[in-house]
């Protein structure tokens, strides 16, 4: 059995070995070639951790007394692979970078391009800003203005009920601004 294991090992340690030169190559290669590199390593990945399997249910068949040996080389097997699919994941990253920034026509002057991009926001917000800012105060002024109209003609009609409408015009006055705050248009 531990022949078994061992020519386990030896086919993982080659194909590691590939695997890691593959994904070093990958960000330098042409779109197309790295197309087709990751694809290749994604199989080869997967290759790899049937490996890992086999190598497993070896290890478990494997005498309890020289079990110790094996597991700690699985385990070390086992941090190997996830450091490899961890950089194959990086690389990829950088692949998917490059493609983004060919798609959009990124050229080196993006810092520059954002900067502009953001001061013409941070202006366009502002505007915005000032803009609520005095159609609120023109709510609230209208609010107000309208309330004294209520309370003046209440006041006309019938003086007994003004202190009543008054108490309403106020409490419909603070609802406005309630309701005015709480869709934040201030």
């Amino acid at each position: 059995m531990s022949s078994d294991f061992e020519g386990y090992e030896q086919d993982f340690a080659v194909l590691t070995a590939e695997i890691t030169s593959k994904i070093s190559r990958v960000p330098r290669l042409p779109p197309d070639e790295k197309k087709q590199m990751v694809a290749h390593v994604e199989k080869q990945l997967e290759e790899a951790k049937e490996l890992l399997e086999q190598m497993d249910l070896e290890v478990r068949e494997i005498p309890p007394q020289s079990r110790g040996m094996y597991s700690n080389r699985m385990r070390s097997y086992k941090q190997e692979m996830g450091k490899l699919e961890t950089d194959f994941k990086r690389s990829r990253i950088a692949y998917s970078d490059e493609v983004r920034n060919e798609l959009l026509g990124d050229d080196g002057n993006s810092s520059e391009n954002q900067r502009a991009h953001l001061l013409d926001n941070t202006e366009r917000l502002e505007r915005s800003s000032r803009r609520l800012e005095a159609g609120y105060q023109i709510a609230v002024e209208t609010g107000k203005n309208s309330e004294r109209e209520l309370q003046r003609r209440s006041r006309d009609s019938s003086p007994r009920c003004g202190l009543h409408i008054g108490e309403t015009i106020g409490s419909l006055f603070a609802l406005i601004c309630f309701q005015v705050k709480r869709h934040d248009i201030y």
